[in-house]
């Protein structure tokens, strides 16, 4: 007697699908999370700003006081030409209805997901080519100097070099390639003690070196294949914030293919009240 079983019989088997949506292992959003400061405009902006100011001297009993100049300039940000980060997708007003997961809402959290995704890089690291956000990385005036991640003292030399610059930084960041990289460090070939504490590398869930926080990103790639490493004051940031993520569900434009759309757009800028806020140390 044959005994008809399941290993023979896979289209008869009953398939469930779990309600639940897997996403992705992904970078997290930092840069806003940071605390910068967020200004809300849907015109251009213009921060003004104290260039330098007067030197105060003493002056005697009677005598004339030397006349100071004071001198002002500006950050301009959200300019008219600048793009705005946008995704749209479509799908069918069938999958909508008979997907097992509430297609659409789990969509939404997505596009803004990824938008979210596409600024963060953007408001560290982004180029500034064809009217884009031109990141803090890559701001006009910001500190150099030079990264040695087998020698913490070039971090202390970064520290230095912002605290010279009358910055008090708030925040490092960096990879966590080049955060490995610190912490591995030993006291000498025979002494496999490490150089940072791993006590005081960790509180909580924030990472920490030198007394300052650490952000880990990937948004900091490496230039030319030399690591780099930012030293930010986040008071010294100013995001210019024209259009969260909004949201808009397209359900009449592609009604002749039964289709709906989800739109998600948002349009920022970012700009430094002071450029050496931002130190950048590369490999040499």
């Amino acid at each position: 007697m044959a005994i008809e079983t399941t290993a023979a019989n896979n289209t008869l088997i009953q398939t469930e699908v779990a309600n639940l949506l897997v996403q992705p292992l992904e970078q997290e959003s930092t840069f806003l999370a940071a605390g910068p400061v967020i200004l809300d405009s849907s015109s251009p902006l213009r921060v003004p700003r104290v260039a330098n100011g007067v030197t105060a001297g003493f002056v005697a009993e009677g005598a004339q006081i030397t006349d100071g100049d004071v001198a002002f300039d500006e950050v301009t940000l959200l300019p008219s030409t600048l793009k705005g980060l946008k995704v749209l997708v479509k799908l069918t007003n069938e999958l909508i209805r008979t997907s097992v997961i509430g297609l659409e809402s789990v969509l939404q959290t997505r596009l803004v997901a990824d938008v979210a995704k596409a600024l963060d890089a953007a408001l560290w690291d982004g180029t500034g080519a064809s009217n884009t956000i031109k990141g803090v990385l890559r701001q006009t005036g910001i500190a150099t100097g030079v990264l040695d991640l087998a020698d913490p003292d070039s971090l202390i030399d970064g520290l230095a070099l912002a605290q010279g610059n009358k910055v008090k930084p708030t925040h490092w960041v960096m990879t966590a390639a080049s955060f490995a990289a610190i912490r591995k460090v030993k006291v000498g070939t025979g002494d496999r003690r490490y150089v940072i504490d791993p006590q005081t590398i960790q509180n909580g869930t924030e990472f920490r070196l030198l007394g300052l926080p650490v952000i880990i990103t990937d948004n900091i790639p490496a230039a030319s294949t030399k690591k780099r490493v930012g030293l930010v004051d986040m008071s010294k940031v100013v995001v210019a914030r024209d259009l969260d993520a909004q949201v808009k569900i397209l359900d009449q434009t592609w009604g002749d293919y039964d289709s709906t759309g989800i739109r998600v757009v948002s349009r920022w800028d970012v700009g430094l009240l002071q450029p050496t806020a931002v130190t950048l140390l590369t490999e040499a």
